[in-house]
């Protein structure tokens, strides 16, 4: 099925942020008062929107997280992700390929719009999507697993959402490209096959095998 609009989230798929990421977010809690391994975080926390991450620990140990800890948190992540950030590999060439066949495509992410640019222009992909292919869960309120920022980044790109691929690489992202109706594709790079319980319509494990999943 040739595709309407392809839909990438960011962390983990266009860069190879959750690493950095979630070692850090790991570190932070801990520091915090809830204790926190780097695989608790990737299994708990990997494409959440913050929100979320507040509600678990709230939920966990009927304590909130400090006032400033986002603020925090984005400082340090901020900090690694422009001494050390890259692209994740053969993504530049599926955006040129989805180029070059006329295939739209757009970035939609639980990061803030904030982490979104950073992580961009760090990478040099900023020029490859532009102010108006970028959403974040800041534009909806609730981020995945709820499904409302890719329908938002549907309705807004002008395509129907089942004309829509979503490439995803956690579990709460293919949960919410499921529950809005559109095809997803899981990257396994990071996250195990299995924890996608089924739900993918396919599963890849490197770049250079997209192309022909969504083309």
């Amino acid at each position: 099925m040739r595709y309407d609009l392809v839909i990438f989230d960011n962390d983990g798929v266009l860069v190879d942020s959750e690493p950095l990421s979630n070692a850090i977010l790991a570190a932070y809690l801990t520091e915090s008062g809830h204790p926190t391994t780097y695989e608790d975080s990737i299994r708990d926390y990997m494409g959440s929107a913050m929100h979320r991450i507040h509600d678990l620990v709230r939920e966990r140990s009927g304590k909130q997280l400090p006032a400033d800890f986002d603020d925090v948190f984005h400082a340090r992540v901020f900090d690694a992700f422009r001494r050390e950030l890259q692209a994740v590999a053969g993504v530049e060439e599926v955006l040129e390929k989805l180029t070059a066949d006329g295939v739209p495509y757009c970035l939609a992410s639980s990061g803030s719009h904030g982490r979104i640019r950073v992580a961009l222009h760090r990478t040099g992909l900023y020029d490859r999507f532009g102010e108006e292919r970028i959403f974040s869960s800041q534009d909806v309120g609730r981020g995945k697993p709820a499904p409302d920022l890719f329908l938002h980044a549907a309705r807004t790109m002008g395509v129907r959402p089942e004309r829509c691929a979503v490439v995803e690489d956690s579990p709460l992202g293919v949960q919410a490209a499921v529950a809005a109706g559109m095809d997803v594709y899981g990257f396994t790079a990071m996250t195990p096959p299995a924890r996608f319980d089924g739900r993918a319509t396919a599963l890849f494990s490197g770049m250079g095998e997209l192309p022909q999943l969504l083309l």
